[in-house]
C-alpha cells in the first residue's frame, strides 16, 4: 500500500493511509487475528456477516426501487 505525501503535510497521508486501510479491512482482520477463533464459530460468523450484508442490499435495493417509484408518481 503506498500513500503519497504531498507539500510534507504527513497529518493528511496519515488520514488517507488509515482510510485506505479501513476500506481494505485491515483493522478488523488485525483484530479478528488476535485470538483464536474455532473452525465453527469462524463459520457462524462468515455465515451471520453474509446474511447481514444480503439484507443490506435488499433493503438499499428497495430503497432505490421505491424511490423511483414515488418519484415517477410525482411527475
Amino acid at each position: 500500500m503506498q500513500v503519497v505525501v504531498r507539500d510534507n503535510n504527513v497529518d493528511q497521508a496519515l488520514r488517507a493511509l488509515k482510510k485506505k486501510l479501513q476500506r481494505e479491512g485491515v483493522f478488523r482482520e488485525m483484530k479478528l487475528r488476535n485470538y483464536y477463533e474455532k473452525p465453527s464459530e469462524k463459520k457462524a460468523r462468515q455465515k451471520a456477516e453474509a446474511v447481514r450484508r444480503a439484507r443490506k442490499l435488499a433493503r438499499k435495493r428497495a430503497q432505490r426501487e421505491g424511490g423511483l417509484v414515488t418519484a415517477g408518481a410525482r411527475s
